[in-house]
C-alpha cells in the first residue's frame, strides 16, 4: 500500500504540466511569429518596390534614366529618398511637362498607393529621408512665434515674408506657400526640392519644421485676421513701404500742387 501511494500524482502535477505547456507554446509565438511578421513585411516592401519600377519605366525613365542614375534631362534619383518623390509626385512637379528653369507645381496624376510603390522604388536605389508621418508635421504642441523667427531668419529671402513667394533669378522662382499641405512643406525642407537648400535635422530640428509650419498656418490661414488692413501682398516692409513712398508721397504732392493752383487763381480773381 505504502509502494501504491508513492506513485500516486501530486493533485497540482496536472497544473504544472499545463502551464509548462502554455510557457512552451508562448516561447515558440515569441520567436517564430516576429519571423512570419517580418518576412510579411519584406515580402510587401517587394511588391510595392516591383510595382514602382513598372510606374518608373513609364514615367520617369525618359529624363532620369532606367535605373535611376541620371541623364543630361534629369537628375540621379539615387539617394534622394521617399520623401523627395512624394513631395515631387503628389505637387504633380514630376513628371514634368517639359524642360525648363522650374517645374511647376500642376494636378496629380497618381494615386497616393501609386505614389508610395514609386517611393519605395527610389529608396531601395540609395537611403534617403523616409515620407515624415502627421506626429511629425503635426502643430499640435508647435510654437507660432518661434515659427515666424525661424522662418523670417531661413526662408523669407524667397518666400516673402508671410510665405507668398517671390521671383528669383534666370526665370526661377519661390512658390508660394499658402494653402500647401503641412506634410509637404515638411518634406521641401528636408529635401530642398529644385532651387530649395535642405534644412535637415541639424540645420532645423523636427520642432523647428513644426513651428515654421504652424507659422505659415496662422499667418495664411483661412480665420487669419489682417490687424493693419490692407496687407498688400504681404510682401513684407520694403515692399509695402516702397508702396507708401510712391503713392502716399505723390499723393501728397498732388494735393500741394493742386491747392497751390487754387490759391494763385484765388489771388489773380
Amino acid at each position: 500500500m505504502k509502494k501504491l501511494s508513492a506513485r500516486r500524482r501530486h493533485p497540482l502535477a496536472a497544473l504544472v504540466v499545463l502551464l509548462l505547456a502554455l510557457a512552451c507554446t508562448g516561447g515558440l509565438y515569441a520567436v517564430f511569429a516576429p519571423a512570419d511578421q517580418a518576412q510579411a513585411d519584406e515580402t510587401a516592401q517587394s511588391l510595392a518596390i516591383d510595382e514602382g519600377k513598372k510606374l518608373y519605366a513609364v514615367g520617369c525613365a525618359t529624363c532620369h534614366g532606367t535605373g535611376g542614375q541620371g541623364t543630361t534631362d534629369g537628375p540621379s534619383l539615387v539617394g534622394v529618398g521617399a520623401a523627395a518623390v512624394d513631395f515631387q509626385v503628389a505637387t504633380g512637379r514630376m513628371p514634368a511637362q517639359q524642360p525648363g528653369a522650374q517645374v511647376p507645381k500642376k494636378k496629380n496624376i497618381y494615386s497616393q498607393a501609386e505614389i508610395d510603390q514609386l517611393a519605395a522604388y527610389i529608396s531601395s536605389l540609395g537611403a534617403g529621408p523616409a515620407i515624415p508621418t502627421e506626429e511629425q508635421y503635426g502643430t499640435d504642441d508647435a510654437d507660432i512665434a518661434e515659427g515666424g523667427e525661424l522662418f523670417r531668419t531661413n526662408c523669407s529671402q524667397c518666400h516673402n515674408f508671410t510665405g507668398k513667394g517671390g521671383a528669383l533669378t534666370n526665370g526661377k522662382f519661390a512658390p508660394t506657400l499658402e494653402g500647401v499641405d503641412p506634410k509637404h512643406i515638411y518634406e521641401a525642407m528636408q529635401t530642398g526640392p529644385q532651387n530649395m537648400p535642405s534644412f535637415p535635422d541639424s540645420t532645423l530640428t523636427e520642432q523647428n519644421k513644426k513651428d515654421i509650419i504652424a507659422y505659415l498656418d496662422a499667418v495664411n490661414g483661412d480665420d487669419t485676421v489682417e490687424p493693419g488692413g490692407l496687407s498688400l501682398g504681404g510682401l513684407g516692409p520694403v515692399s509695402e513701404g516702397l508702396f507708401g513712398w510712391i503713392f502716399g508721397l505723390g499723393s501728397l504732392i498732388a494735393v500741394a500742387v493742386w491747392v497751390a493752383a487754387r490759391t494763385a487763381k484765388a489771388k489773380k480773381s
